[in-house]
């Protein structure tokens, strides 16, 4: 499949995703130079959330409008007042398009209702995403799903009953380049709890790309999603953690996106195919395994016997497997060590 001028799936480049989210910190220069990050890295896209605090809930303290989670990045803030925070003004989201044109990547968005989509659809976005959140939002999908663009939906926190609805509802809509993230909706994610042996059943599954929303420290897991096929990586990044931001604890820093799209690349590369046979690169690997070689001086009629025979590097001799059944056998001629055994060095 192809989003914008990307071709994503086996074979190809890993496609690296930056996620701005709101490491803006309200600051449109800021959001211009997490654009030059997900450029300078070599990352593929970067990815904005469409939204306002009124579009995603109420404006009320009440049980269940505040963080409860004691371990949570956000505990004790109401909803309404966060996404106030991270939400990135709609006025800036044609700019940072233009500016991540101009820097040769992609941006698109993640909408979080259907006046986002349309409001997107008139920036024209190369694709639409699916926040995990957002997967059982039946009518969010079928609006991306009929634009007839890419849709990438993330799996954090779903059942697979709902992870199968929102698939069959993107697919129902007219949705058919679709991808999947497998994600933990943990900030950030111990890497226990990330489960990539999720990828290859979810391409098995549902029978489309496969990628990984990482909410992780560090590139290490990432790059493991790779191994496991996944094709997209999603990585929320920033130009600086110390200078804050709702997500920035657990985003990446200019240099750590740019070793993820090197060793993530790296990781897709060293997949290959089914090989048991030497490579090229194995050839002279090849010359130095053990082989059987006479070990020290010896005359015709001599008998081969562990002394004298042994089992060494380099491989220019007989193979190994054939050790035992040489002991004990006499030689014709006289042969100096260092020699590499032959069959016709052997009395008859």
């Amino acid at each position: 499949m192809r989003i914008g001028n990307v071709e994503i799936g086996a074979g190809r480049r890993p496609f690296i995703i930056a996620e701005m989210s709101g490491n803006h910190d309200g600051q449109l220069e800021r959001a211009l130079r997490i654009v030059d990050v997900a450029a300078d890295s070599g990352a593929q896209a970067v990815k904005l959330q469409t939204y306002t605090a009124d579009t995603m809930t109420l404006d009320s303290d009440a049980n269940g409008f505040v963080v409860d989670e004691p371990d949570s990045l956000w505990y004790g803030r109401k909803l309404y007042d966060l996404y106030d925070e991270a939400h990135t003004p709609l006025g800036w989201h044609a700019p940072i398009m233009q500016h991540a044109k101009d820097r040769g990547i992609l941006c698109f968005s993640s909408p979080f209702d259907s006046t986002a989509v349309e409001f997107l659809e008139d920036l024209g976005v190369p694709c639409f995403k699916i926040a995990s959140l957002e997967n059982v939002d039946h009518p969010l999908i079928q609006a991306v799903a009929a634009t007839g663009k890419p849709v990438i939906i993330s799996t954090g926190a779903s059942n697979e009953e709902e992870i199968d609805e929102a698939v069959q509802v993107a697919r129902d809509a007219g949705c058919r380049d679709l991808v999947l993230l497998k994600c933990t909706s943990g900030y950030p994610t111990p890497p226990e709890e990330s489960n990539l042996l999720t990828i290859p059943y979810l391409k098995s599954r549902f029978g489309c790309e496969v990628g990984f929303s990482d909410h992780t420290m560090g590139i290490g897991v990432a790059v493991a999603a790779v191994a496991l096929g996944a094709t997209v990586i999603e990585k929320h990044v920033t130009d600086d953690r110390s200078a804050g931001g709702v997500d920035s604890a657990f985003s990446s820093e200019p240099h750590e996106l740019a070793r993820l799209v090197e060793e993530a690349d790296r990781g897709r590369r060293s997949l290959g195919s089914i090989v048991l046979e030497p490579t090229e690169a194995e050839r002279g690997a090849r010359i130095r395994k053990r082989s059987v070689y006479i070990a020290k001086n010896i005359s015709a009629g001599d008998v081969l016997t562990a002394e004298n025979l042994r089992r060494i590097r380099p491989g220019h001799g007989l193979h190994p497997k054939h050790y035992v059944g040489l002991l004990g056998r006499r030689v014709n001629r006289d042969v100096k060590a260092g020699t590499p055994m032959a069959w016709d060095l052997l009395q008859d």
